[in-house]
């Protein structure tokens, strides 16, 4: 059979294909000219299944889309102390292009407006690199995340450096305060080059799924960056992608998201999937206006807001007895709400003389985390000590090393 999916992305898009608000960005000649009427949205598992419709395969320049996955690149050649000498993450409530630093500390605010994003660019490919390594390292990387070879559009770079005066103010103000070092122009025009990057939604929505697994490559399989980094990025994009528009974006659409002047965004749920959208027409912050719509649909019909919390349980444990013998089925992913249930089920078999044989099975658990495997394995241990015997059903192997904390294991049911 043919899935579903796609036909439901292209009723969404028809949708919203009436809706002309908004316009192209003027300051850049190439975006000014670019046809408003693009339309196109992907998104991408976990699992890396990828799901399309409209302009799906359109090229447009990545614009400020390049931040949060440069600023994750920053991170890993420069580590995270080195960049937070430089870049905040607090939200600056501001326009993107705003001329504005710290107060204190002359540091940007954040990664997500430009002098933040300024400021990344000059921190990559580690100290000392010159401004076509930075350029080379910010391609490769996106290549990387993206699952192909990216390239710059050089008719939209040769463009945007013809009008960034205020990328220059932007940088001369950095440099004043010591935040960056060295030419100031060639730095701004490396950055512009990030910024000249094509991109299709299909391409946006793979780069992010990268975020949403924890910085592997879901297609390809590569490791492209620590969780603790994928992490990180995630909640500054919660925080601040969407300019001074993200605190209405969060609570209306709750997915950690980036917006680019070309009329792309970006949107990460962790664990669960990637997304891209491209249409031209921009709203006054500076955000695709149909793109924000088709978030707000993506999120209300598949229940993508962050903090919902009706969503029903995904982790849960089901208790079954049968002859001497109690049976703790997991489901889900054993995160800390499913591990103090078990345990506080596995409690209550204390003092039940009919209890001889005690089964872990976690046939439909999707994942452990550290503290959920920990917490189980206790569970399991104490229990051997109180004289059941223990077992666990794992054909699938989502329990690694259950060892009970002596360098036993339980029986393999």
């Amino acid at each position: 059979m043919k899935t579903p999916v796609p036909d439901y992305l292209d009723e969404v898009l028809d949708s919203l294909r009436g809706d002309t608000s908004g316009a192209n960005a003027t300051y850049i000649p190439e975006l000014a000219e670019a046809d408003p009427e693009r339309f196109g949205i992907a998104l991408t598992t976990t699992l890396g299944r990828t799901y399309a419709a409209g302009d799906a395969d359109t090229e447009f320049s990545i614009q400020s889309i390049s931040k949060p996955f440069a600023y994750a690149a920053a991170i890993i050649d420069r580590g995270l102390d080195r960049v937070l000498e430089s870049v905040r993450v607090e939200p600056s409530g501001e326009a993107f292009d705003e001329l504005s630093l710290d107060g204190a500390t002359h540091r940007p605010k954040n990664a997500m407006i430009n002098a933040g994003a300024i400021t990344t660019h000059s921190l990559l490919a580690g100290p000392g690199a010159g401004p076509e390594e930075r350029v080379d390292r910010a391609v490769s990387f996106f290549s990387r995340l993206a699952g192909r070879e990216l390239r710059i559009d050089e008719r939209v770079c040769t463009s945007e450096l013809g009008t960034a005066h205020r990328n220059l103010s932007i940088a001369h103000m950095l440099r004043n305060y010591g935040v960056v070092e060295g030419d100031v122009p060639a730095l701004v025009e490396g950055y512009t080059r990030q910024c000249s990057v094509l991109v299709t939604v299909r391409d946006l929505s793979v780069m992010s799924a990268t975020l949403a697994t924890g910085g592997i490559q879901p297609v390809t399989g590569e490791r492209l960056m620590d969780p603790a980094v994928a992490r990180h990025v995630m909640a500054v994009m919660a925080s601040a992608g969407m300019y001074d528009g993200a605190g209405d974006w969060l609570v209306s659409v709750g997915i950690p998201a980036k917006s680019g002047v070309a009329g792309g965004i970006v949107g990460v749920l962790p664990d669960r999937v990637g997304i891209g959208t491209f249409s031209p027409r921009l709203d006054q912050h500076g955000n695709s206006h149909r793109g924000r719509l088709a978030f707000e649909r993506l999120s209300r019909d598949m229940g993508m807001h962050l903090f919902a919390s009706d969503q029903g349980r995904a982790d849960a444990v089901d208790v079954v007895r049968s002859d001497g013998t109690v049976t703790f089925a997991l489901r889900g992913n054993v995160q800390v709400t499913a591990a103090t249930e078990l345990l506080d089920l596995m409690a209550a078999t204390d003092g039940t003389g009919d209890v001889d044989d005690v089964v872990l099975d976690v046939t439909r658990v999707h994942l452990f985390t550290d503290l959920g495997r920990r917490m189980t394995l206790e569970g399991l241990r104490r229990l051997r000590l109180d004289g059941r015997r223990v077992g666990v059903h794992d054909p699938s192997g989502v329990l690694p090393f259950p060892d009970l904390g002596d360098g036993t294991y339980p029986d393999v049911v």
